[in-house]
């Protein structure tokens, strides 16, 4: 059902955790050297997973709790990298290079209001469900 609005917000998700970290550096080092999800494993699979738990999450149009239910699993997800990243630019040294921080810190901050139009979306189907179950 890719023609439901929640399934686009949904494949915009999948796209910017699957796809965006890999161009988008997350921060520089010291060093200039600009660092990436793919050279840190635990960001990395945060990433995926949160990719892989949107796409999961298009197929389940048929039980739409469910939907609602994995969709705040990944709005969790996305927390905890947020906080990640939270935490590690709040942790910098304080060298006289400063560090700088990319644009791929974002990344969970769009996942996450994505999300939440998905679950908007998700909630007035349901709503619309329920109505028409009250007619009969």
């Amino acid at each position: 059902m890719i023609q439901r609005v929640q399934s686009l917000f949904l494949i915009v998700v999948a796209l910017l955790a699957g796809l965006a970290p890999i161009w988008l550096s997350l921060w520089t080092d010291t060093d200039g050297a600009a660092v990436f999800a793919k050279q840190h494993m635990p960001i990395a699979i945060a990433f995926y997973s949160a990719a892989a738990l949107a796409l999961i999450t298009i197929f389940m149009f048929k039980n739409r709790k469910n939907q609602f239910v994995m969709n705040r699993l990944n709005m969790i997800l996305n927390l905890f990298l947020l906080g990640f990243f939270v935490y590690r630019s709040l942790n910098l040294s304080g060298e006289s290079n400063i560090s700088e921080k990319g644009i791929g810190m974002l990344i969970p901050v769009f996942s996450i209001v994505f999300l939440v139009l998905a679950n908007r979306a998700i909630k007035k189907d349901e709503d619309l469900v329920k109505s028409v179950d009250r007619l009969r």
